[in-house]
């Protein structure tokens, strides 16, 4: 007999065939399972302790997966799904994970019975494929400019949030907000920089009520001078700049010997006119207030109080882009190249107000604006967080209906009509493929279902007639009101999605699912030689200590 031959090294496991693909599904459906019941109006929250002890309370799915820190690699690219959800359109996280799940689990049945899993793949493609198309026809467009439509459309997204309580405060805060950063690109397109334009303040204290959009921006910073500066100047003439308003000091230490003491005073006096002349390059725009990124030194503070010129310094690079794109300023990198032009007049009043206990400067009312500051106030920091992560989705919500204005039904009433119309077509496939397109048709259908447990109703009937009313073909707006769990036309309810969260969702999730099938091996233990969590860690870290060491040494102090 031939000895048995070691290709593997001991450390190593290898798990192949079927049983991986099980253990595959079976971590998926644990991940979906954490986050089923925050789906829809009546969801629960999750409170999550991260490792330094903080809190997060939230049902936003992305915001759950993101702390958890999961041991199984299928787990991990469900937790990378909804993070793709949540950067690409920003909502639908939740369903993403809850339609991958279930994707996978009418999958197992499959794979029991020995399908080869490109087929299951094929069978899903060709789904997701007939299921874009039924949305297409479903999807009704919309006018972006109608402010009832966006209101309810953005309210029914964060209608399933925390702050639906507070239903269109939010939905307002969102629609302002974007409404203001949208930037025509011509050819009917609007581009809106949710990231960049739109900052959103936190200020713990007041209530929910008190929360705003500016029309300008807002920033936690003081005047530098707070006595002889003023503190609210009505339409300000601003001065953006990025460069030190202070005597250059020499890269690394610079020595100068000095044999006379004349000269020490020379040195200072140039000093004094270096900073005199910067000062007077600024003043000559008769400017009320100027900004820095970098520093301010006391001479030129004095000059600038002298001509009555607020000031304010070490503002960050963000936040002064967004106060050049309130108020038409240009930021400017050397005051001798300062032009008329890059004056920002469009600003109607510069104050500085202290809320809570920190000073805020204010740059608001401002003519067309392009950036503009979300100020959330709230009982306490948990609340706001979460508020601030709502009020994210809300805006993505709005831009995605800017950039595609159509819309489709809420309520799980998409998912069942795609279900309905891919089962009749069901019909017409031919070969083995026929079996998984049926059940991808009926993967579908579990965010109705979920949405239907989460309110407490009876899920198989509620279920059993929601798939008598589709199956006829006829009314696509039929679907669980989230709230009480009654069957109603979404039309009426006003619940709606918009088409590219839904397409997305579909997408991703059937792509993940096709993903995860396919794998039929796992090698794990590539790198360990010793205990794990030792191997290679240490060694890092003890060389990059080494340099710091001698650079301390080079540098006198």
């Amino acid at each position: 007999m031939h000895a048995p031959v070691l290709v593997l090294k001991d450390s190593m496991k290898r798990e192949s065939g079927s049983k991986v693909q099980h253990a595959n599904i079976q971590a998926s459906k644990a991940v979906a399972d954490i986050i089923r019941t925050t789906l829809g109006p009546r969801s629960m929250l999750k409170m999550l302790l991260d490792a330094s002890g903080g809190i997060v309370v939230t049902n936003d799915g992305n915001a759950i997966l993101r702390e958890l820190d999961v041991a199984h690699p299928a787990a991990k690219s469900m937790i990378e799904l909804s993070r793709t959800q949540d950067e690409e359109v920003g909502d639908g996280t939740t369903s993403v994970i809850v339609l991958a799940g279930e994707m996978l689990h009418v999958a197992e049945a499959f794979i029991d019975k020995n399908f080869h899993p490109t087929v299951i793949c094929r069978a899903y493609n060709k789904a997701l494929e007939d299921a874009i198309a039924v949305l297409e026809k479903i999807a009704m467009p919309i006018d972006v400019n109608d402010r009832g439509t966006m209101l309810g459309l953005v309210k029914s997204c964060i209608s399933t949030k925390f702050t639906s309580q507070f239903g269109d405060l939010i939905a307002d805060l969102a629609i302002d907000a974007t409404t203001i950063v949208g930037v025509d690109l011509g050819q009917g397109l609007r581009e809106v920089d949710i990231k960049k334009y739109i900052k959103v303040e936190k200020v713990p204290g007041g209530q929910l009520e008190d929360s705003s959009v500016l029309k300008g921006v807002m920033f936690n910073k003081d005047v530098v001078a707070p006595g002889k500066m003023r503190r609210r100047i009505v339409n300000p003439r601003i001065i953006l700049l990025d460069c030190p308003l202070e005597y250059k000091k020499g890269e690394n230490q610079t020595n100068a010997e000095l044999v006379r003491e004349e000269d020490w005073e020379v040195l200072l006096k140039m000093e004094e006119e270096y900073i005199k002349n910067l000062c007077d390059q600024i003043v000559m725009f008769k400017p009320d207030l100027v900004i820095t990124e970098k520093g301010l030194s006391d001479l030129a503070c004095h000059y600038l109080c002298k001509h009555g010129v607020s000031a304010i310094r070490r503002l960050r690079k963000t936040d002064n882009n967004r106060i050049a794109k309130a108020c038409g300023a240009v930021i400017v990198n050397r005051p001798d190249e300062l032009q008329e032009s890059d004056v920002g007049t469009g600003a109607g009043l510069f104050e500085v107000k202290k809320i809570g206990d920190e000073f805020f400067a204010f740059i608001v009312d401002c003519k067309d604006p392009k950036a503009c500051t979300v100020l959330l106030r709230g009982a306490s920091k948990d609340l706001l967080n979460e508020v601030e992560r709502n009020l994210q989705d809300a805006m993505s919500v709005a831009r995605n209906i800017i950039k595609h204005p159509k819309l489709v039904p809420g309520g799980g009433a998409t998912e069942l009509t795609v279900s309905a119309a891919l089962k009749q077509k069901s019909s017409s496939i031919e070969g083995i493929e026929k079996w998984p397109y049926e059940a991808a048709a009926m993967a579908f259908e579990a965010i109705p279902r979920t949405l239907a447990q989460n309110c407490g109703v009876n899920v198989i009937r509620t279920m059993t007639a929601l798939q008598g009313k589709h199956a006829t073909g006829d009314n696509a707006w039929i679907g669980i009101d989230g709230n009480s769990g009654v069957i109603s036309d979404m039309k009426e309810r006003k619940i709606w999605d918009a088409y590219n969260v839904k397409a997305q969702t579909f997408k991703t999730a059937i792509e993940a699912a096709c993903m995860l099938l396919r794998i039929d091996d796992i090698v794990s233990g590539i790198k360990k030689k010793q205990a794990p969590g030792a191997g290679q860690a240490p060694t890092k870290p003890k060389i990059e200590t080494e340099a710091d060491a001698d650079n301390e040494q080079i540098l006198p102090d």
